[in-house]
C-alpha cells in the first residue's frame, strides 16, 4: 500500500458513503461527472461488524478494533486480549478475540466486514445470506475494502478503496470479488440532468440533512417516492420541488448503472430471494459513492433491527 500506489484524488475522510442522488440536494453537481467516468469499483460485503486492524502508528503495535478505535475521544484500540475485554462484550468481543488471533499482520491499516466463522458454505451476517460455491475451513472471514493512511494516530486517518486484497491464510479468508460494469453510454441523461439543475433552488446542508432522513422514513415504510411523495416533501420542508424531481432522475440514473454491474462473488440472498448482494462503491476524481438498490436492501436493512434503531442506510 506504499510507495505512489495510493492515489490522492480517491482519499476520503473516514466518513459514511453517500447515494449519488442524495449529494445532489445542496447543489454539488460533481456526481454528475462522477457518473461519467471511470473508475475502481468493489461490491459491497453486508457484513457484520465492521474490523479494522494493522499497525497502531502511535505504538507500532498489532491491533484489532471495530469502528470505534476512530472515535475522537473514547478511542477503543485493542493490542491485547485485555484490552478486548476491557473494550468490548458479548458477541462483537469474541469475534475480535478469534481476529486477534488469526487475523496476518498487516503494516499498514485495513478495515473490513466480518462475514462469519469457518466450517460451513453458508452466512447471514446481517441482513443478506451469502452462500459459498464450497464449505470455508478457515477460522474467519473477512471482506476488506478499505486502507487507511494515519500518521500519528487513527484520529486523523485518511481512507482509501482497497485495490489489492491481502493473501487469505490457512486461518483466515479473505473475500473480494471482482467486478465490472456492462459498457452504456449516460452521456444524454446525465446531460439532461445537468439541464434539469439549472431550474432548481438547492437547499441548506441543514435541509438536505432534514430531507434525506423523510426519504429514509418513505423508504422504511416501502413506499414509492412519486410526484405525490415529492410535491408533499416540497411543501413540508417550503422547498422548490424541482429539486426533488432532479434527486428522483439522479436516483434512476444510479438504478441503471447498478443493473449493469455484475461481480462474481458468493451468491446473495434476501429474504430467501437472489439478489446482487449490497451494492457497489465506485471511486474517481469526482468522488466515492455507493450503488444501493434502496427498495430492496436499504429497505430491508431499515428494517432489521439494528438499523431500524439507527435510521439511515
Amino acid at each position: 500500500m506504499k510507495g505512489g500506489r495510493l492515489k490522492r484524488f480517491n482519499s476520503m475522510k473516514n466518513t459514511h458513503l453517500q447515494h449519488p442522488e442524495d449529494s445532489i440536494l445542496t447543489g454539488d453537481l460533481s456526481v454528475l461527472d462522477w457518473f461519467l467516468s471511470n473508475g475502481k469499483v468493489s461490491a459491497k460485503i453486508d457484513g457484520a461488524p465492521a474490523i479494522v486492524w494493522g499497525t497502531n502508528p502511535a505504538t507500532g503495535k498489532f491491533f484489532v478494533g471495530t469502528k470505534s478505535v476512530f472515535n475522537k475521544k473514547l478511542i477503543k484500540i485493542n493490542e491485547t486480549h485485555s484490552d478486548i475485554d476491557r473494550n468490548h462484550s458479548g458477541n462483537v468481543a469474541d469475534i475480535l478475540h478469534h481476529c486477534f488471533d488469526h487475523l496476518p499482520d498487516f503494516d499498514g491499516i485495513i478495515q473490513g466486514d466480518f462475514i462469519g466463522f469457518g466450517d460451513d458454505d453458508t452466512f447471514c451476517p446481517n441482513t443478506i445470506t451469502y452462500v459459498f460455491d464450497e464449505v470455508i475451513h478457515q477460522n474467519i472471514i473477512i471482506a476488506p475494502h478499505t486502507v487507511y493512511v494515519a500518521e500519528h494516530d487513527l484520529r486523523d486517518a485518511i481512507a482509501y478503496p482497497l485495490t489489492l486484497c491481502p493473501e487469505s491464510t490457512e486461518d483466515c479468508l479473505f473475500v473480494k470479488a471482482d467486478c465490472w460494469q456492462i459498457d452504456e453510454d449516460f452521456d444524454e441523461i446525465v446531460a439532461f440532468a445537468r439541464q434539469m439543475s439549472t431550474l432548481c433552488e438547492f437547499v441548506t446542508p441543514k435541509q438536505s440533512q432534514q430531507i434525506q432522513q423523510q426519504l429514509n422514513s418513505v423508504i422504511r415504510a416501502g413506499l414509492v417516492i412519486d410526484e405525490l411523495t415529492q410535491d408533499a416533501l416540497a411543501f413540508a420542508n417550503q422547498i422548490d420541488v424541482n429539486v426533488l424531481r432532479l434527486w428522483s432522475l439522479v436516483k434512476s440514473i444510479k438504478d441503471d448503472m447498478l443493473f449493469l454491474m455484475r461481480n462474481n462473488g458468493p451468491e446473495a440472498y434476501i429474504n430467501g430471494k437472489q439478489c446482487q448482494g449490497e451494492g457497489y462503491v465506485k471511486s474517481n476524481e469526482f468522488g466515492m459513492f455507493k450503488l444501493v438498490n434502496r427498495e430492496v436492501f436499504s429497505y430491508a436493512n431499515f428494517n432489521s433491527g439494528l438499523m431500524a434503531q439507527r435510521g439511515v442506510a
